[in-house]
Formats: C-alpha cells, sequence, structure tokens
C-alpha cells in the first residue's frame, strides 16, 4: 500500500488489536474509499468529500466514517476499522461459510467478510443505505454477498447461517438469529460487544458504542438506561480523588460495566472538565443524580444528591472489593423481553 493507505494496518493495530494474515490482508486490499462516494461527516461536524485534500487521510484513519445524518443524529456510518476487526475476528469465520449481517452501513463490512471467503446476507431497513451499498460492492467488484431490504429482527428466513454479525446496536438478539452472535447490546447507556455462544450465554468483547436499531431490537432493556441529560453540571463533590492517577480508558469501563450490572439508573453524561462522557447515575426525573469520573471522584446534583451519592460510593467500593472485574469477566444469561409479540433475549442475570 502506498499514500494514506500506507500506514492503514500499523494504525488499526496501534491499540492493541492483533490482526490475523488473512484480515490483515483483507483490510489491505478492500478500498475503503469506494465505499464513501458521497463522503462523510467530519469530526468537527464539516462534510468530507471526494476532492477534499484530507479525503483519503480520513478514510485510512481508524476512525467511525458518519455517512448519514437524521438532523444532528447520526443513523449510517461505517464502523471504526479496529472495532470491526476486533468483531470479524471475534467471529472467527471460515472459508465456505455463511454469515448473515444485520446492518448494511456503506457495505464495506460485507466486503471484508467477502475477503475472508465468507457468503454473506446483509439486511438492512433503510432503502437508500441498501441501495448504495449494493452499489459500492458492485464498483469494488466483490462477490458473494447479497443486500437485502428488510428489518433484521426476523432475520433470513431459509437462510442456513453459520454465523451472525451485528453492526447496530440491539436492545437484546432476535430469537430468529441462529448462534453463535457478535452483537453490540445495550448496556448502562453503551453498546458493549457481546459474543453469543450456541449455549446461549454471552460475555463481553470490548466496549463500544453503535447507533441504535430499529424496530424491536430497540426494545426497552431489563436495566433502562435512561436517556442521558445532556450536560451534568453544577455539581457538589461527595468525596476525594481514588485513583492517581485516573483509571485508564478500559479500567473505566470496566468500573462502568459493573455500575449497569448493579444499578439500574447507570448511563453517561457530559460532565465539564472532561472530554468523554462519563458515568451517571441518574435520578428519575433525569436532571441529577451522581457521576462517579476516572478519578474515583464522586459529585451529585439534584434532590435527590445525597441517594445517588451513596449509591455510587457503593457501586465504586463493590467494584473494589471484587478485585476490579473486568468486563470480559461476567457470564452473562439472556432471557425474553420486550414486546410479547416480538421479543428479544436480552441480557438478564451476570455472575463472575
Amino acid at each position: 500500500m502506498s499514500g494514506p493507505r500506507a500506514g492503514y494496518l500499523e494504525r488499526i493495530r496501534q491499540g492493541g488489536m492483533v490482526l490475523s494474515p488473512r484480515l490483515a490482508t483483507a483490510f489491505a486490499e478492500v478500498p475503503r474509499e469506494v465505499f464513501v462516494p458521497e463522503g462523510f461527516q467530519r469530526r468537527d461536524g464539516t462534510w468530507a468529500e471526494p476532492a477534499d485534500p484530507d479525503f483519503l487521510d480520513i478514510v485510512y484513519s481508524d476512525d467511525v466514517l458518519v455517512t448519514k445524518v437524521d438532523g444532528r443524529t447520526p443513523v449510517s456510518s461505517s464502523s471504526q476499522p479496529s472495532l470491526m476487526a476486533l468483531m470479524l475476528e471475534t467471529l472467527d469465520v471460515r472459508p465456505g461459510q455463511t454469515v448473515l449481517e444485520i446492518g448494511t452501513g456503506t457495505g464495506y463490512n460485507a466486503a471484508l467478510l467477502s475477503h475472508l471467503g465468507a457468503r454473506v446476507v446483509s439486511i438492512d431497513v433503510q432503502a437508500d443505505v441498501v441501495e448504495r451499498a449494493r452499489a459500492a460492492l458492485a464498483r469494488a467488484q466483490v462477490g458473494n454477498v447479497r443486500v437485502e431490504l428488510a428489518d433484521g429482527y426476523a432475520g433470513r428466513p431459509g437462510l442456513d447461517a453459520d454465523h451472525v454479525i451485528v453492526t447496530v446496536g440491539v436492545a437484546g438478539i432476535s430469537p430468529h438469529w441462529p448462534r453463535p452472535i457478535v452483537a453490540p447490546v445495550e448496556h448502562a447507556g453503551t453498546h458493549p460487544v457481546l459474543r453469543i455462544a450456541t449455549d446461549g450465554t454471552a460475555r463481553v468483547v470490548t466496549p463500544a458504542g453503535f447507533m441504535t436499531a430499529a424496530g424491536p431490537l430497540t426494545a426497552a432493556h431489563p436495566f433502562p438506561a435512561p436517556a442521558p441529560p445532556g450536560v451534568f453540571s453544577e455539581l457538589t463533590p461527595y468525596g476525594e480523588i481514588v485513583f492517581d492517577p485516573p483509571l485508564d480508558a478500559l479500567a473505566y469501563r470496566d468500573l462502568w460495566y459493573a455500575a449497569g450490572v448493579w444499578h439500574r439508573r447507570a448511563t453517561h453524561a457530559a460532565v465539564p472538565g472532561h472530554e468523554q462522557s462519563c458515568l451517571v447515575l441518574l435520578d428519575d426525573e433525569r436532571t441529577g443524580g451522581a457521576t462517579i469520573t476516572p478519578d474515583g471522584r464522586i459529585s451529585a446534583r439534584g434532590a435527590q444528591a445525597d441517594k445517588y451519592a451513596a449509591d455510587a460510593r457503593a457501586v465504586l467500593d463493590r467494584w473494589l472489593d471484587l478485585g476490579r472485574p473486568a468486563m470480559g469477566a461476567w457470564r452473562i444469561t439472556l432471557a425474553a423481553g420486550g414486546d410479547p409479540a416480538a421479543p428479544i433475549l436480552m441480557p438478564h442475570t451476570w455472575e463472575l
């Protein structure tokens, strides 16, 4: 590879991602720019187009490319390459196997699967997304991929799939999907990626955030993550710094995941002084509650500040007492929930 593509694999590996030779070849040979011919939204909100000088540099960065927005809400994208790589390695697809993909996006992920030797049926509920992905796959001369317009909840009747990969955030998995499944499943306001085994149990693969699916797959979570309140400001401290230096990003996500297991109101919000969203226990009014920042400091606001600060302290102490369990240490059992007319299997119990 040359030009902007030259360091692509190194950028994907930068966070510690280990690429198998087959997957490294797929990323090296499938041209990502073919799948974003109409451009994408930059991080600053401006639109990048193919003629722009920085277009290919961004395409071959390890970053998500938002390709469709509804107002200010992203509704379709090409996922972060290192996250795609981790999900594909977890899927462990072999040549000749059939993969059902829920959420087509740009078609790039399906193209990578095809390069790995899979036969792919990709389903998306957005007609324009389906047409663009079909056109991109044709331009890239990718074979063994069929893109269909449908609600992913029903799966693909009659398809004998070996694997399912889901590329949109869901509240649970459809009972119509065969296993194993790799899917981002809602938890505490985020979408950690789960691998659901053939016996129905699941484990966390990685923290992540995804756009939310439409239809029955968005059904209410048994531990509902309340809507984030925007900026969580005017906070009163309820304790001193616990971690110096602060928890790194992965350890903080471990704490966050545990909070979602133990507290129904765990979600995220922007907190002044922190570039990334922080863990919040949000009160019933969605305007108050408590936050735990990466340094372990607890702050709170609202009419129930004392209660939520105490809850936050209990979550933090419990996580520390258990030896700071990683999110991958939890064994998750699924159970039916959501709309009784269109049930989904959602995380129900957790054990270390």
